[in-house]
């Protein structure tokens, strides 16, 4: 393992927790790959301290830094091993888990530190002055083996408010031993900002030691929290990617980076790293196997979409009238969402967008708004199926849709077998090419069967869609008399390894919708392909 042996500049610190606290969260399972990939990750983006784990706690931990060693170069960050102060009774150069924490090689080291006075009685089962000696021995140990030392005061908030004077003693022990930074921890996650400014302005005037913050988000105040905190003095600030964490998370790291770097103006990453943030944002996200948040600050591919019609009238004049920043500061873009709240800008932003010229042609773009809002009374939504919307757009603007095929019929059949099974078969007749083409097919469903039976047909005369893939299938009934009697809209999203895109269908049953979407999907493949349209 390859790092620096101190920073460049530490005069903030940027200290990234997803490998251990973010790991808590219900439903993530890192593998030691998963987390080298991610540390990785974290490292490009420029955090100056990753937190990998607690080694010796957790055989995979262990592994995780026995394997950093051998294959990370950091480039940015430097390692932190976490673990806890010395057990009560003891010494430091004596406790097991603390030479863990020397073992793992990590230049920096967290520990963990009760600094509320019950969570000492009743946890440790030990005295608050006990306590502070194992904080003092502790820091000074690692500290003796040339290891710069973090302190995270555990429940500090809520050990504050119950007993401010022992709180502050944990926070004056640990400095005075030789921490570099003492990191106040609102581990129950309930506080507010106002609550958290006052605090750490006190303890910071009545310490003098460096503060940092860690804000759990149970109150949905994290990432306020840690600006708070920063705004009394702190100069350390503990986060993880996308705000994963235990219960509801921790302060998300990309709000709270985007708004040191363009609200403060402080400079935390390296240059050119914070257009990078929305990309490695996405990529933890698929490693964690976890759906990107679509509506997260800065990063979600909604956080600068604009659906109302006002909005894209104002945006159309400029973009800044309704976006807080520039999205590609940050890596994103800018959307507009087509729906029956569309106006003209919205339609003319949205044919810009995908390079559909309209020629300032106001009766076209009246004929486009009045056939959105037309189509999406009866159900089809276009802000989630641009594509369809693509080619609705350019059927109006080239004088008719485009026409691949021609499709005659299409039928599928569900069978009911006696031993409980059930077989699914589709056919489809059309045209294509001036040749007419009848596939059938099996599928695990009848929307399966007919997505089959119709590449069967089609992929013959059109090689190109051998590389679609249909990736999602969403159904929806929408208002109607009676649940099995009520319109249905169907959602496809189909990919090609080189991106993916969305189509809709609605009719009132779900097999034809499924058909309208398909087609769509397949009539796009083609058209992302350069396939000329059949004469």
């Amino acid at each position: 393992m390859t790092t620096k042996a101190e920073p460049t500049d530490d005069g903030f610190h940027v200290f990234d927790t997803t490998l251990r606290d973010g790991a808590q969260r219900e439903g993530i399972n890192l593998t030691v790959a998963d987390k080298l990939t991610i540390a990785r990750h974290l490292d490009d983006f420029g955090v100056g301290y990753i937190e990998g784990g607690w080694p010796g706690a957790n055989p995979r931990d262990t592994e995780f830094f026995s394997r950093a060693q051998q294959e990370i170069t950091f480039r940015n960050a430097q390692l932190v091993a976490f673990g806890a102060t010395r057990k009560a009774g003891g010494k430091a150069a004596d406790d097991p888990q603390v030479q863990a924490l020397l073992d793992s090689g990590a230049p920096v080291i967290t520990l963990v530190a009760k600094s509320h006075d019950r969570h000492v009685e009743l946890a440790l089962r030990t005295t608050l002055e006990e306590n502070l000696e194992m904080v003092r021995d502790t820091v000074s140990h690692l500290r003796a083996q040339g290891r710069r030392v973090f302190v995270d005061c555990e429940h500090f908030f809520d050990g504050y408010r119950a007993n401010a004077a022992y709180a502050k003693a944990v926070v004056r022990a640990a400095h005075e031993a030789g921490a570099e930074v003492v990191i106040l921890c609102d581990t129950n996650g309930g506080m507010l900002p106002a609550q958290v400014q006052a605090v750490v302005h006190t303890v910071l005037a009545d310490t003098g030691a460096r503060l940092g913050i860690h804000a759990q988000d149970d109150t949905g105040c994290a990432v306020a929290n840690t600006l708070a905190a920063v705004d009394a003095g702190a100069t350390h600030v503990q986060c993880t990617a996308n705000g994963y964490g235990e219960r509801v998370g921790n302060a998300n790291l990309f709000p709270v980076v985007a708004a040191l770097e363009l609200k403060y103006g402080k400079r935390v990453l390296p240059d050119g790293a914070l257009a990078e943030m929305t990309r490695i944002s996405h990529a933890i996200a698929e490693v964690v196997n976890l759906t990107p948040s679509t509506h997260q600050p800065y990063v979600g591919v909604s956080a600068f979409a604009h659906k109302a019609g006002l909005h894209a009238s104002a945006i159309k004049v400029d973009p800044d009238l309704y976006q807080h920043i520039d999205p590609e500061r940050v890596g994103n873009t800018m959307r507009m969402l087509v729906s029956d709240m569309a106006g003209r800008a919205s339609i003319e932003l949205k044919g810009k967008e995908l390079g559909v010229d309209l020629g300032d042609d106001r009766e076209l773009v009246g004929r486009v708004v009045a056939r959105v809002k037309e189509r999406e009374l009866k159900g089809y939504t276009y802000e989630a199926a641009d594509a369809s919307f693509e080619l609705l757009l350019r059927a109006e603007v080239e004088g008719g849709p485009r026409s691949y095929f021609q499709v005659e019929s299409w039928r599928a059949i569900v069978e009911d077998r006696p031993d409980g099974s059930h077989a699914n078969e589709a056919t489809v007749k059309l045209w294509a090419k001036g040749e007419r083409k009848v596939a059938t097919a099996e599928g695990n469903g009848p929307v399966n069967a007919l997505d089959r039976a119709l590449r069967v047909a089609l992929e013959q005369i059109y090689p190109q869609l051998a590389k679609l893939e249909l990736v999602d299938y969403k159904v929806r009934i929408l208002e109607g008399r009676t649940g099995t009697d009520s319109t249905t809209r169907v959602l496809i999203t189909t990919a090609d390894g080189d991106g993916d895109w969305s189509t809709v269908g609605v009719a009132e049953n779900v097999i034809a919708a499924s058909w309208q979407a398909l087609e769509d999907a397949y009539t796009f493949g083609l058209l992302r392909a350069g396939v000329q349209p059949a004469q």
